[in-house]
C-alpha cells in the first residue's frame, strides 16, 4: 500500500504528530548545508540502494502525426555523483519552431531513441521512480530527462521536431523529479544517497536516507553548480533530530522559475526526537536557489515545512503578483490547501480517493487547480481565499494533469484505458473549449505535461521499447 493511501485510509501513529500537522510553514533556514556548489560538484555520502525498475521491451515505431479523434466514454543507484557530466548535449535550438496552429487540437507523437535503457514506466505508485520529465526551452525546443537503469539521470536536447540532437549528459542519481529550462541552461531536480546518522527509530523498518538536489547545466551541457535543498551533511544524518530529507515516503517534486531564481517544491521527511529514539514525519518543503550562483535564497515564499502530511504538491510562478503559488493535498482536515498560508482551497474527504493536481494561472486574478475525490476530477478557481468556482469535468479518475495551453486556455488530460483523454478549458470562465479528444498513448500518473511559448504542450510517454520514449505534442490552437 502506498503512503498516500495509507495516510488517507487510517491514522499512521508512527508518522502523524500534532506538532507538525497542518499547512503552517516553518520559517526557512534549514536547507542545503555546505558551501555554494561550483562547476566541480561536491560528493554526497553513500547509502544503500533502492530496488531496480523493470524496463519494457517492445518493437520501435516511426514518428506519427495524428489528428484528434473523439474519445470514448530499477536502476541501482550509484554511490556518489561524478565531478562533471560524462557527455554533453547541444544547446537549445534558437528561433521559432513554426508549429502550425489549428481550429481544434492535433497531436504529434514522435518516437525518440535514447541509446540506452530507461527505467520502467510501471508501476506508478507514489514512491516508484519517475521515468522521465520534459522542459520547454526558449526557441521552441526541449530538454528531455530520463532515469536510466545505470543509476543516472540522462539529459538531452530535443530539436523542433522532438528528436534528440547531440549526446546526452549524465548525472548520478537515485530518482528523477523534474526539469526546467531558461535561456542560459537547464536545472534538474533529483535525489541522491545521504547519510543515515546515529538516531534509532522508535518503530517501523529502516530505509535508505536520501537528499534532494538541484543541478544546473549550461546550454553546452556543462555542469555549473549543484545545490542540496534538503539539509543532510557530514554532521547530520537522516535519523538525527532536525533532519529534513527524503525517505521512503512519497517525494515527488516540481520546479518553477521567476526569471532569476529556481524554486523546488517537494515532499520530504522530518526527524523529531521522541525520548531516546526518533520519529520521522512526512510533509512538504520549498526552497529557492539563485540560477546564476547556485546559492540558497531566503524569503521568496520558501519554507522548511509546509503541508503535513502532503502529497501532490505543485508550484507555479505568478509574475502578476511577484510570488510563487503552490497547492498540496493534505490529510490535515482532509483538503486541498496552500502551504504558504494554510488557506483551504477546497475541503475533501479522507476516504483513500483524495488527490491533488497541478496549478495554472487563471485568465483573471487567481488560479485553477485540478483535484479528485470519489473518482471525480474537478477544476477549482481560487485567489486569496477558498475556491469561488467549481467545474465538474468528464474525468472520472483519481489522477489528472492540468497545464496552460496557449493564451486563455488550459488542457486537462487523464488516463482512459490504454490511451489518454484530453479536454481544453477557458482559463477565465472554466468553460470547455471544443470537444474531448483522445491521445493514442497511455497516461502516466506522475509524468507532467509542460507548456511551450508557441501555445503547444508536450509530455513524454512510454516508448515502444525500453530504449525509447515517445514525445506527445498537442499542437497550438488558433
Amino acid at each position: 500500500m502506498s503512503l498516500k493511501r495509507a495516510v488517507r485510509s487510517a491514522a499512521l501513529v508512527a508518522v502523524a504528530v500534532a506538532t507538525f500537522a497542518g499547512c503552517v510553514p516553518v520559517s526557512p533556514g534549514g536547507g542545503g548545508g555546505g558551501a555554494v556548489p561550483t562547476a566541480s560538484p561536491s560528493i554526497p555520502p553513500t547509502a544503500p540502494s533502492s530496488p531496480s525498475g523493470t524496463p519494457a521491451s517492445t518493437p520501435t515505431a516511426s514518428p506519427t502525426v495524428r489528428p484528434t479523434v473523439p474519445s470514448s466514454p530499477t536502476g541501482t543507484p550509484a554511490g556518489t555523483p561524478t565531478p562533471s557530466p560524462t557527455t554533453t548535449p547541444s544547446g537549445p535550438t534558437s528561433g521559432d519552431c513554426g508549429r502550425t496552429s489549428g481550429a481544434s487540437p492535433a497531436t504529434k507523437i514522435t518516437e525518440v531513441s535514447l541509446g540506452s535503457p530507461a527505467v520502467s514506466f510501471a508501476p506508478q505508485g507514489d514512491t516508484d521512480p519517475l521515468p522521465t520529465a520534459i522542459a520547454a526551452a526558449p526557441g521552441g525546443g526541449s530538454w528531455l530527462a530520463w532515469l536510466g537503469t545505470d543509476s543516472k539521470v540522462h539529459l538531452g536536447k530535443l530539436d523542433c521536431g522532438d528528436q534528440l540532437v547531440g549526446t546526452p549528459a549524465s548525472l548520478d542519481a537515485v530518482d528523477l523529479q523534474d526539469v526546467k529550462a531558461d535561456a542560459d541552461g537547464v536545472v534538474v531536480l533529483l535525489t541522491r544517497p545521504g547519510p543515515q546518522g546515529s538516531g534509532t527509530l522508535c518503530g517501523g523498518t529502516s530505509s535508505p536516507t536520501r537528499t534532494m538536489w538541484m543541478v544546473r547545466l549550461d546550454n553546452s551541457g556543462r555542469q555549473v553548480w549543484e545545490r542540496q535543498v534538503t539539509n543532510l551533511s557530514s554532521s547530520r544524518g537522516g535519523y538525527d533530530p532536525g533532519a529534513l530529507f527524503v525517505w521512503w515516503y512519497n517525494h515527488h517534486g516540481t520546479l518553477a522559475y521567476d526569471g532569476t531564481n529556481y524554486a523546488a517544491y517537494f515532499e520530504a521527511a522530518i526527524t523529531v526526537a521522541n525520548g531516546g529514539c526518533v520519529d520521522i514525519h512526512e510533509g512538504d518543503r520549498m526552497q529557492v536557489v539563485n540560477a546564476t550562483t547556485g546559492a540558497l535564497v531566503a524569503g521568496h515564499d520558501s519554507f522548511d515545512w509546509g503541508c503535513s502530511h502532503a502529497w501532490d504538491s505543485h508550484i507555479i510562478w505568478d509574475a502578476r503578483t511577484g510570488h510563487f503559488a503552490m497547492v498540496c493535498a493534505t490529510d490535515n482536515n482532509c483538503r486541498i490547501a496552500r502551504p504558504g498560508t494554510g488557506q483551504t482551497v477546497v475541503p475533501g474527504v479522507c476516504d483513500g480517493t483524495l488527490f491533488g493536481g497541478n496549478i495554472v494561472l487563471a485568465g483573471t486574478p487567481g488560479y485553477w487547480t485540478a483535484w479528485s475525490n470519489g473518482n471525480q476530477v474537478r477544476l477549482e478557481h481560487f485567489s486569496t481565499g477558498a475556491s469561488d468556482r467549481t467545474v465538474l469535468t468528464a474525468d472520472r479518475t483519481q489522477h489528472s494533469h492540468l497545464v496552460g495551453y496557449g493564451a486563455g486556455r488550459m488542457l486537462l488530460t487523464w488516463k482512459s484505458g490504454t490511451s489518454t483523454a484530453a479536454q481544453a478549458y477557458d482559463t477565465t470562465s472554466g468553460a470547455t473549449v471544443g470537444g474531448q479528444f483522445t491521445i493514442a498513448v497511455p497516461d502516466h500518473t506522475y509524468v507532467e505535461t509542460k507548456a511551450y511559448p508557441d501555445g503547444s504542450v508536450a509530455f513524454p510517454a512510454v516508448g515502444t521499447s525500453n530504449t525509447s520514449i515517445r514525445i506527445v505534442r498537442v499542437m497550438p490552437l488558433n
